[in-house]
């Protein structure tokens, strides 16, 4: 009986080839099965579509009950089969890798229609991380679609002619070449799309072949294919298609010339599913969700970080969120190293009239990243494992002619320094420069093991010999390529190397080009993605202030991901959800015709904490602050019902201190301009809207966190009877500090804030602190002061710490704000980026609109 039924089922699967589930089960009792085995293989069917549903990865957040018609790969598939064994044959393990690859990808196929629909335009957008694998990503996801019916791929693979070859050399591969005669392709490797003579011929039914093209986005040839696709229109109506749409965020989003060919494409498609691709999703989760444009309306599915990817994070740390205990949240690893104003001028022109004639210095933090990168490339030869490809990324300019000037130089360095490994002197600095590095980061600490100096001495001849310095650029016929045996490369490039594009066995990066946006900076970052067999020795040069901008990304990364994670479990959906982005004074969340729809500076505190970490460190503006201080704690030892001493911990807390003088004190008090989320004005209004509209927070707990009373040269008086000893907050270590700051990344600890609530929470997590409060004390607000000795040294084993060195004692503020009850007040508050003082180079987009494909 069991295999009755079985067979049943077996039936329903291939009539779903031909119809959705609700067509498939009409067809079920035409045939006259019983509605009991019906009612059965709909059970099994839903039971299989919940599986997917509840994948534990990726989250996603969509639009309705869309109706999952897709349970997975069956066995007559033939093209994901044979992704999994090209992949099998890369060395990917099943578990997790590929395993975690045809989950996400079967999540994705399952958001899409079924092809056997009559009519439908479906619009989502995936969000991973830079260099994690979307490209296998969405080549799958093309595989399982053509599995089960999907007839023509149009992929948009980028603004350059680089980054549309290595996208179409990696579909062939994958899709293409197990399978060749069940695919057509109207491009090639060396050749965007040209129209073809006769449509019939790849759309008519005697064809059943599926229909590849890969474009750049470029207005040429997307009204080419826009006109071909028109004329071809007699064929379409039952040719169900999908657009996959690489960098989703760049040129897509509010482009005069590409935003609407991508939508004329889509209309000549009575059948199409369109999937945005992107690292930086910003601009796309700012377009008007009401507009007919492209705005993710369906699902936005939030891909998870791979095992063993390097991203923003772990390079370059990040600040710590609202729930997390600072302990948690790593500074990341020591592989960033400054380069100094004094270098900045030897390799980038100072404005756009010195590009003209303009030659580089070899700088000494240039020089010394080059050789690092030839000790590195060495010590990978002596291990033998990983990528065979060693590449050195240099970014200085978006110019071409910058770019070029490179080559001379960076040659002459090479071929001096191949003719001095018979130097002592020079094998004494290499050694001594290769052993520092070394002691920065342990290869132990990623599984490795160090390579001593001594080994890597007789690969360094042909290491030098072996290497090329490659000018990749929209100007230059040199390009990288990593099809023809290994390479050792030195990449001088902006653009072309900028976005999309591999750079294969990327160990060393040089890297000090401004730019005003968050996507536009993070998709620069080419130094994130898979570093196997060598995960200790990348390093990037950089100045202190993109270091600095890359820490508060990884932060803005971190907080858009859980949103989408949130949204997923609150029943939202993407035309009702919004994710927050916090602002830096100093660039743009992306381009500013594609925020033309956003809500700027949306502030609404309720749950949250805000704590400072960035500070002045000049003695006039600490000791208006520490004034500040005094004043308050005066007023709340006079005003407070209730005072609680434990200066045993160094901490008091002062009970339903009346809110005027918390406003008073957060008007008077200095925040650092580049904290945006502690303006005095946002927090104020939020204090002010809540007790006019709510009730709440009309009073307040106040409290002091230091040390212990000790030597009276330690301690801090705030107020007659409250003193506290300092406590130690070293600032990030930084090469070339800029004057007058610190960041010290983070000031409070989740103990802190509970400070006033009854019970014992030592133990309890943030979320269980934050429902305690909401229990004890709904409507009261908790600020804390924090005496920061001004030169507060670091412990030892925080080596990416140093001595704050500030003029006067320093006054951290954290707040904790109850979750509001109803309604909340939200506060706006326009802020824009002041990029008056900043050095930019924006991404050039003359390319779209260029005759010359």
């Amino acid at each position: 009986m069991a295999d009755e039924f079985d067979g049943m089922y077996d039936t329903f699967k291939a009539i779903l080839e031909t119809f959705p589930p609700t067509e498939s089960v009409k067809r079920l009792e035409q045939l006259g099965i019983s509605s009991d085995i019906i009612q059965r293989i709909r059970d099994r069917h839903e039971q299989q579509t919940i599986r997917i549903k509840e994948l534990e990865e990726p989250h996603a957040v969509i639009l309705g009950n869309r109706d999952t018609w897709y349970t997975g790969p069956q066995t007559k598939d033939k093209f994901w089969p044979a992704i999994m064994d090209l992949l099998q044959k890369d060395g990917w393990p099943q578990e997790p890798a590929i395993d975690s690859l045809d989950e996400s990808s079967t999540r994705i196929v399952s958001l899409l229609n079924h092809p056997r629909e009559k009519a439908f335009s479906t619009r989502g957008l995936v969000v991973g991380h830079v260099q994690s694998g979307k490209t296998t990503n969405f080549t799958s996801v093309m595989a399982k679609a053509a599995d089960r019916g999907y007839k023509l791929f149009i992929v948009l693979a980028g603004i350059h002619n680089g980054l549309r070859r290595q996208t179409q050399a990696r579909l062939i591969q994958q899709l293409v070449e197990p399978n060749p005669t069940m695919w057509s392709q109207l491009t090639g490797l060396d050749k965007d799309f040209t129209p073809q003579e006769n449509p019939a011929s790849y759309f008519g039914k005697s064809n059943k072949t599926h229909v590849l093209c890969v474009v750049k986005k470029n207005a040429t040839v997307l009204r080419k294919l826009a006109r071909w696709l028109d004329k071809a229109s007699a064929y379409l109506q039952d040719c169900p298609a999908l657009i996959i749409d690489d960098e989703a965020d760049q040129a897509t989003v509010a482009t005069k010339s590409i935003n609407p060919l991508i939508l004329n494409i889509m209309g000549c498609l009575p059948k199409c599913g369109y999937v945005g691709y992107t690292a930086s999703p910003f601009a796309n989760l700012l377009i008007d969700p009401t507009s007919e444009d492209l705005y993710p309306k369906d699902f936005v599915v939030n891909l998870p970080k791979p095992q063993g990817h390097f991203g923003t994070e772990v390079l370059f740390g990040r600040y710590v969120l609202d729930d997390e205990d600072p302990e948690q949240v790593d500074d990341g690893h020591d592989m960033i190293r400054s380069i100094p104003e004094g270098d900045v001028v030897c390799v980038r022109p100072e404005s756009k009239a010195d590009v003209d004639g303009f030659e580089p210095i070899v700088a000494d933090t240039l020089r010394e990243a080059v050789e690092y990168f030839w000790l590195v490339t060495a010590a990978r030869r002596v291990r033998g494992t990983g990528n065979p490809h060693n590449t050195m990324l240099i970014h200085t300019s978006v110019n071409t002619s910058v770019h070029n000037s490179f080559k001379k130089p960076l040659e002459n360095l090479r071929d001096r320094s191949e003719e001095a490994l018979t130097d002592p002197d020079f094998l004494a600095h290499l050694r001594n420069l290769w052993e520092r590095e070394t002691s920065h980061v342990a290869a132990e600490g990623f599984g490795e093991k160090k390579v001593p100096f001594e080994e890597l001495l007789s690969e360094l001849p042909g290491v030098l010999d072996s290497c090329r310095v490659i000018m990749d650029n929209s100007s230059s016929e040199d390009r990288l390529d990593y099809a023809n045996g290994p390479v050792v490369a030195i990449a001088v490039g902006g653009n072309t190397l900028s976005r999309g594009l591999t750079l294969e066995g990327l160990s060393v990066s040089y890297f000090v080009r401004s730019v005003s946006a968050y996507d536009t900076l993070l998709q620069m970052g080419r130094w994130f993605g898979f570093r196997h067999g060598y995960a200790d020795l990348p390093r990037i040069w950089m100045t202190d202030e993109l270091a600095e901008w890359f820490r508060h990304l990884a932060t803005v990364e971190t907080e858009m991901r859980r949103d989408i994670d949130v949204y997923m479990t609150e029943d939202e959906n993407p035309r009702t959800f919004a994710v927050r982005l916090r602002t830096h004074p100093a660039l743009r969340v992306t381009s500013a015709a594609k925020m033309r729809n956003s809500v700027t500076a949306a502030s609404s505190y309720g749950g949250k904490r805000v704590q400072t970490h960035y500070f002045h460190t000049n003695a006039e503006w600490l000791g208006g602050n520490l004034e500040a201080a005094r004043t308050l704690m005066s007023a709340a030892s006079v005003h407070a019902v209730r005072v609680e001493n434990r200066s045993a911990e160094g901490r008091y807390v002062f009970r339903d201190v009346p809110s005027d003088l918390v406003i008073d004190f957060l008007s008077t008090y200095r925040f650092h301009e580049k904290s945006p989320e502690n303006d005095a004005d946002l927090l104020t209004g939020y204090i002010r809207k809540r007790i006019s509209t709510a009730g709440s927070l009309r009073r307040w707990n106040v409290a002091v966190v230091g040390n212990s009373v000790g030597a009276e040269e330690n301690n801090l008086t705030f107020a007659r009877g409250v003193t506290v000893g300092r406590i130690t907050r070293a600032r990030i270590a930084v090469t070339n500090p800029a004057p007058d700051f610190a960041d010290i990344k983070t000031l409070m600890s989740r103990r802190d804030a509970a400070i006033d609530l009854a019970g014992d929470t030592a133990q309890l997590a943030e979320k269980a602190i934050m429902d305690l409060r909401r229990e004890q004390l709904p409507d009261k607000g908790l600020l804390i002061l924090y005496p920061i000795d001004k030169l507060s040294a670091p412990s030892p084993s925080k080596r990416l710490r140093e001595p704050l060195n500030a003029e006067e004692h320093v006054i951290g503020v954290g707040l904790v704000f109850p979750e509001p009850r109803g309604t909340d007040s939200t506060v706006h508050k326009y802020i824009s980026a002041d990029l008056s003082n900043v050095r930019i180079e924006d991404e050039d987009y003359s390319l779209l609109d260029s005759e010359e494909v």
